[in-house]
């Protein structure tokens, strides 16, 4: 077993067992791993342990990436949890700042992951009077979820090559993902983020200002409001975790209450998934626990 799929391993035991305490379902709790910084090998490296989303905070590094892993998983391609026959990676090609050579030499490490040319084994035809033995795991094509920061200027391309964005705190940027959504393509997911600590420096609408955002977002076609997300700031204290995690929970609620059905609750990380699944986090983005400490990044 890798590092990577024994820390993957590691993580779902704690999902896991979070979810059992919680009284809940681990089924329930979905993991985002967030991939980024980190090269495509490592992605890679993730998806052949059974990982199929990946949350990206930077468009050009994260274009990259999908140029470099096209094609991987999508032998065995299923519909997405969302019901979308969506496939991510197809004809990516390296934009502005991101040079073919590293693409080429992402796919060789790729390659060496996963085997010659991505392949997956299928599984094989029945035969007469035998059940229907599998050569491998059936991998499918990659999930990829927007979690950072959005300028003005990056909403097309991020409407264009992802299936979620968790980072959306203001009615523009709601309305460009809307109208830059390829009409071809399943509505793109989102979630409203919160700023529920009230750090001058985090991104993220007021919660006292969620539902007004969440009643503009919710009829525009292209996108589907799908939840709420945040990012605390951090503490070591699990009671104030649970603090502000539950404002989201309560806001959610609220919103729903008030005839704008969602069910999506985007927070927990390394360090406070525990915290976040008590409190009803439906989806939960762990990077450090995975991939290990965070490279430096270069990119934008």
């Amino acid at each position: 077993m890798t590092t990577i799929a024994a820390r993957l391993q590691a993580v779902r035991s704690r999902i896991d067992a979070a979810a059992i305490t919680a009284g809940r379902s681990p089924d329930d709790i979905r993991l985002i791993a967030v991939s980024k910084t980190f090269p495509p090998a490592a992605i890679a490296e993730a998806h052949a342990a059974g990982q199929v989303a990946f949350g990206e905070n930077y468009l050009q590094e994260a274009v990259g990436k999908m140029a470099a892993l096209a094609g991987l998983g999508l032998e065995s391609h299923v519909a997405s949890p969302d019901g979308a026959n969506f496939e991510p990676g197809g004809d990516v090609r390296p934009s502005a700042g991101v040079r073919q050579r590293d693409v080429d030499g992402a796919r060789e490490a790729v390659e060496l992951a996963h085997g010659s040319a991505f392949s997956v084994a299928r599984p094989e035809a029945p035969r007469s009077g035998a059940s229907s033995p599998q050569a491998g795991p059936l991998l499918r094509p990659l999930e990829w979820h927007f979690i950072g920061p959005i300028q003005s200027n990056k909403t097309r391309q991020i409407a264009e090559l992802f299936h979620w964005v968790h980072s959306v705190d203001r009615l523009k940027i709601a309305e460009r993902l809307s109208s830059s959504r390829p009409a071809m393509l399943p509505p793109l997911q989102i979630c409203i983020q919160v700023n529920v600590s009230g750090e001058q420096s985090k991104s993220g609408v007021r919660p006292d200002e969620v539902f007004a955002l969440a009643k503009a977002v919710s009829p525009l076609t292209g996108i589907r409001l799908r939840g709420l997300m945040a990012i605390p700031e951090p503490t070591p204290d699990i009671g104030l975790q649970c603090l502000r995690f539950r404002v989201l929970r309560r806001l959610r609620d609220e919103i729903a209450s008030r005839g704008i059905a969602l069910d999506t609750l985007s927070m927990g990380m390394s360090d406070d998934l525990e915290a976040a699944i008590a409190e009803g986090a439906t989806l939960v983005r762990v990077g450090r626990a995975i991939f290990g400490e965070r490279p430096p990044h270069s990119g934008s």
